[in-house]
């Protein structure tokens, strides 16, 4: 309840000096959503061009894009700020004055900048999953929503788990940047079938980088594909084992801080 009330604190703050700037924030919320429409424009001018893409139709990919939405969405608007951990807390020294105050490391720098126009993805995402969902003629039962919930749940901490990882790295190097934004780019390919890649692709988004349970994994169980429940199952078991090491090297990380210096 606690770190819930100081959550709620934060977003209250955030509206309100967004508030200030409506025109900024609309810019940024229609901005966001006009780039979720681009991705989905790019999947159809491939499939005007091929029927299908190593087996999966059109109206497939699509539903899997919308899933990917909703965990991209939340991890977006909460986790963004682990991008600056590097240069802005370590290197120029800002971690001191979190390390100051009663409340974990990781939840402050998390919630000092977010993003809640991102959430519009969340709704984009839930769209275009009921509307490819029709056209694919899909079935859904009363608890899905409930397993929707869990399964994004996993995605989300899959993103947050390797993320954080990245940034801890900071701790033991010099670099302004690091490789998140590498890692970043190579995250867009778990939007898509990981049977339209090689193995080693395959390999490296399954159990490396395993990008492949923030999209197409989790949406099979919805896409009913056979083959597909086992990974489905693990996704949460994933996001959990995932965000268990970002944790532990954050941890770590934060007890070999020694402050910016001079």
């Amino acid at each position: 309840m606690f770190y819930t009330s100081i959550c709620m604190d934060y977003m209250k703050q955030y509206m309100k000096s967004r508030m200030i700037y409506r025109t900024d924030f609309l810019v940024d919320f229609f901005s966001n959503l006009l780039n979720q429409c681009i991705n989905l424009l790019f999947i159809f001018i491939v499939f005007a061009k091929v029927p299908t893409l190593s087996g999966w139709s059109r109206e497939e990919i699509v539903f899997i894009y919308g899933y990917f939405l909703i965990p991209y969405a939340i991890f977006d608007t909460f986790w963004g700020n682990l991008w600056n951990v590097q240069d802005r807390y370590i290197i120029k020294g800002e971690m001191d004055r979190i390390l100051t105050r009663p409340v974990y490391s990781l939840f402050q720098i998390l919630l000092e900048t977010m993003t809640l126009e991102s959430l519009s993805g969340v709704i984009t995402g839930i769209a275009v999953m009921v509307y490819s969902g029709n056209q694919l003629h899909l079935s859904f039962q009363w608890y899905d929503s409930f397993v929707l919930l869990l399964l994004v749940l996993g995605s989300n901490f899959v993103y947050g788990g390797i993320y954080v990882t990245l940034a801890s790295i900071g701790f033991w190097t010099d670099s302004k940047t690091g490789i998140i934004p590498l890692i970043y780019n190579i995250g867009s390919y778990g939007r898509y079938p990981v049977d339209i890649y090689n193995k080693a692709i395959r390999a490296l988004l399954t159990w490396v980088l395993p990008f492949a349970f923030v999209g197409v994994y989790p949406a099979m169980y919805f896409l009913h594909k056979p083959g597909y429940l086992l990974w489905t199952i693990l996704t949460p078991i994933v996001g959990a084992i995932a965000m268990t090491i970002g944790i532990f090297v954050w941890n770590a990380g934060i007890k070999r801080y020694r402050g910016a210096g001079s």
